[in-house]
């Protein structure tokens, strides 16, 4: 879906599909490692359950334990691209605005459904940081993502808060929340601010990408809504035991401190990156997996990069962002010490 020649569709997988088997993935956001194999084990106990259809009663109520909400206000779904669908689908905003750059999918599901959308574009200059007057008073839906993908930018809650008013919608993607320590910022536990609809994935932090689970957190009102719009049975046996394997006790506390090592392994790629004068890399404090980068002759970097075995994903089909940015996953440290020495010979 090419928009303002932005290809909103395109994603981080399609560095690595076709031509891209054998090369090392710093282009999709998924930890490395997963899902552990006591999570495999615990979706392949759920197979035996395969003849019957999916009772997502269980896993709604753990989700709301998780998050200390009652499970009226919770909605599972086939991960979060489901949930902006739904959204597209349920309200019928006059001016829906998206604060860009971020995820894609948010503004392709709501041109899809004939809306007409409208950017706000954050400025690279201060760190792609909120600007909360920047949003349109009238604006009755606004969507906006925290930690932000592409950006690494941890938005403080209290700039997003405020964002809230009686009659707007106010939906935060928070796919990459639980991979910031302590979940700072998070909004997933407000239950005061009006319109207030988070989305949270799992897909990321326990390698499930395709599982395809996810949840919404939303005063009952609003999970109605999304809900009448959600077809029948959209997540699946396997789907729902893994949503109640993960927001378990024991499974918080495992992401709690993958997301400790995954802020160690990001600062040891910062460190490396502040080797090269030539790059720049995006936000004041990077929050997420994975960084934004500015380089010169960003597209030609990348295709070396390719011929020395790396995948990382172009950045200039985000709203907001050109050819000269790239954005590359955080990894392990031997990773990075070995994207580094690619990305010295592809800078050379």
């Amino acid at each position: 879906m090419p928009t303002d020649g932005y290809d909103l569709r395109h994603h981080g997988d399609s560095e690595v599909r076709d031509d891209g088997d054998g090369l090392v993935d710093l282009a999709v956001n998924v930890r490395t490692g997963t899902p552990p194999r006591w999570l495999r084990d615990r979706i392949a106990a759920s197979l035996d359950g395969l003849a019957a259809y999916p009772d997502g009663r269980s896993a709604r109520d753990a989700v709301a334990v998780r998050h200390g909400r009652p499970p009226a206000e919770v909605l599972l779904t086939a991960g979060a691209a489901e949930a902006f669908v739904l959204v597209a689908r349920a309200f019928s905003p006059r001016r829906p605005v998206v604060v860009h750059p971020q995820f894609t999918e948010p503004e392709a599901a709501l041109r899809d459904a004939g809306h007409a959308v409208e950017r706000v574009l954050l400025d690279g200059s201060r760190g792609f940081t909120l600007d909360p007057a920047a949003v349109p008073d009238d604006a009755d839906l606004v969507v906006i993502g925290n930690p932000t993908n592409p950006t690494s930018v941890l938005h403080p809650a209290d700039a997003i808060a405020g964002l809230a008013r009686p009659g707007r919608t106010l939906v935060v993607d928070e796919a990459f929340m639980d991979a910031v320590p302590g979940e700072r910022e998070s909004l997933a536990g407000r239950r005061d601010l009006p319109g207030l609809v988070v989305l949270r994935s799992l897909t990321k932090t326990w390698g499930l990408a395709g599982l395809r689970i996810g949840y919404v957190l939303a005063g009952a009102d609003h999970v109605a809504a999304l809900e009448r719009a959600q077809p029948l049975w959209a997540v699946s046996t396997p789907g729902l035991a893994a949503i109640r394997a993960c927001v378990a006790p024991a499974a918080v506390a495992e992401a709690e401190a993958a997301a400790v090592s995954i802020a160690a392994d990001r600062d040891h790629l910062l460190a490396r990156l502040a080797e090269f004068p030539a790059v720049q890399v995006a936000g004041g404090s990077p929050a997420a997996p994975f960084l934004l980068l500015r380089l010169p002759g960003a597209a030609a970097v990348r295709e070396r990069l390719r011929e020395l075995g790396f995948a990382v994903r172009r950045a200039d089909t985000f709203p907001g962002l050109g050819p000269e940015w790239l954005r590359v996953a955080v990894r392990d440290r031997d990773t990075t010490d070995r994207f580094v020495d690619a990305l010295a010979k592809a800078l050379g």
